[in-house]
């Protein structure tokens, strides 16, 4: 099979969040020559294949198998890939079994590297992720075998495939605010405290505020809310409470016990409670580290294009590789079908995107 054969086939499994519905063992078949690890649990399929070729370090390529499922909308059966004028359709060509087709294929003809390659596959990243790539990190930790530089092959082009890789991603901080009032009749505001009223003045310091100024690599992090409701729906009843829920995408320069400390400054003088949850949390890897500047050089060398270093974006499974303190990157096809209907990639990305990796591999040096 060439790269696009092995695409086709990986879109052929109907592989919903968890379900990897045989993928993984297809994969695990084909690259005979690498040693095979599974960590399972709670019905999620884990990965590790590994080989090493000589003493050097560890370069592994990291993904998932599973999708979102289809939905509506579908021209055609979005489990049976279709090629029509150069591009292929089926759910899961952007994300990120694209990514999956190129490194596969391009691991199992590599003939020589200076070091060790391995692939870490999960069948859980589009769900919760609990018990998916973190839990195959902590048993490589646990056993010695955690990877120096990773590449997970997200879909990460804007316009033109090459031109923007992922070197970090931002965290994401989630706050439920309650301000308390006191119920009363509309007619009788001064008997009230209506937290409507309370947070007028209030949110021009909180709605769209950045918290810090950014820096090289992550934009400003900024307070973004998501819901305000209170109230009994009715025009002669003041509400007795108000709910507010935010969202900061924050980077290294703001943490969630700064997030509360400016919440307190704004609310100062009003009753509320205040709950934050840290759904992910922000990395960054360096400009100079040896993984940005081999896939930097290597997308040059096959695209002739400079590649974007972002952090734009929301969060995948490389945020885990980040805890682990792995420099790790992202870099796949053009993302602008992803979780949509006709979800696709072209035929040219896919064996640009396999291409890369090779020259990856063969001109990996520091």
């Amino acid at each position: 099979m060439n790269v696009v054969d092995l695409l086709l086939k990986l879109l052929s499994f109907e592989s919903i969040t968890p379900d990897d519905a045989g993928s993984l063992k297809f994969i695990e078949a084909y690259l005979d020559g690498y040693e095979a690890t599974y960590v399972n649990k709670e019905g999620v399929k884990n990965l590790f294949l590994t080989k090493k070729f000589s003493e050097g370090p560890h370069l592994c390529f990291a993904g998932h198998v599973d999708v979102v499922p289809a939905g509506d909308g579908w021209e055609t059966n979005p489990f049976v890939p279709v090629i029509k004028e150069g591009k292929i359709y089926a759910r899961g060509t952007q994300d990120m079994k694209s990514g999956v087709a190129a490194f596969v294929q391009t691991c199992k003809e590599v003939e020589k590297f200076e070091g060790t390659l391995s692939i870490l596959l999960t069948s859980d990243e589009e769900g919760d992720a609990k018990y998916g790539t973190v839990i195959m990190l902590e048993h490589l930790k646990e056993t010695g075998c955690l990877p120096d530089y990773c590449i997970v092959a997200e879909p990460t082009c804007e316009t033109t495939f090459g031109d923007a890789i992922k070197i970090g991603r931002r965290g994401s901080i989630n706050g439920y605010l309650t301000v308390h009032g006191k119920q009363g009749h509309a007619a009788y505001p001064e008997k009230a405290i209506n937290p409507v009223h309370q947070i007028a003045a209030v949110l021009q310091n909180i709605a769209g505020v950045n918290l810090d100024n950014g820096d090289d690599d992550f934009a400003p992090s900024q307070m973004v809310i998501t819901d305000i409701r209170g109230g009994m729906e009715v025009t002669n009843v003041t509400p007795g409470s108000l709910k507010l829920m935010f969202n900061v995408r924050n980077s290294t320069k703001t943490t969630q016990e700064e997030v509360k400390v400016h919440i307190a400054k704004c609310f100062e003088g009003i009753e509320y409670d205040l709950e934050l949850t840290q759904g992910s949390y922000p990395f960054v890897t360096k400009r100079d580290s040896k993984i940005v500047k081999n896939l930097s050089s290597s997308i040059e060398n096959i695209t002739g294009l400079t590649t974007k270093l972002s952090t734009a974006g929301g969060t995948s499974d490389a945020r885990f590789m980040g805890a682990f303190n792995i420099d790790v990157v992202e870099f796949g096809v053009i993302n602008d079908t992803i979780h949509a209907p006709n979800e696709r990639t072209s035929i040219e990305e896919v064996e640009k995107l396999h291409r890369v990796f090779t020259e990856l591999i063969k001109n990996f040096k520091s």
